[in-house]
């Protein structure tokens, strides 16, 4: 009980919140799906890293912990990607298709 409120919030903010921003910002930065992919891997891992090494100086947490946890900050990172990859590009693209698909009418005379 002796604990405020944000420090309960930090394994949350670390290993979610962080990755959905860090592949959304790939995902602008790239504007490339398997460029941003690949950032937003890397990029989350070493802030889950980091982020573990700053909040435990006492280092109960080491690399392996970061190792065992970085999976899920990945497959956030990388649904981020995909997510914001469909929403800004997806939509666009689909119109397209949709109207080169339509038949063409023939001039009758």
């Amino acid at each position: 009980m002796g604990r405020p409120a944000a420090a309960d919030m930090e394994p949350f903010a670390v290993l979610i919140v962080l990755p959905l921003v860090v592949g959304a910002i790939a995902e602008r930065m790239f504007r490339d799906t398997p460029r941003a992919s690949l950032a937003a891997a890397v990029v989350s891992s070493l802030s889950v890293y980091a982020c573990l090494h700053h909040f435990d100086p006492t280092g109960t947490w080491n690399g392996l912990a970061t190792f065992l946890v970085a999976p899920l900050a990945i497959a956030f990172a990388l649904g981020s990607v995909l997510l914001c990859y469909g929403y800004f590009e997806g939509r666009r693209a689909q119109r397209r298709l949709r109207r080169a698909w339509l038949p063409q009418r023939e001039a009758r005379g």
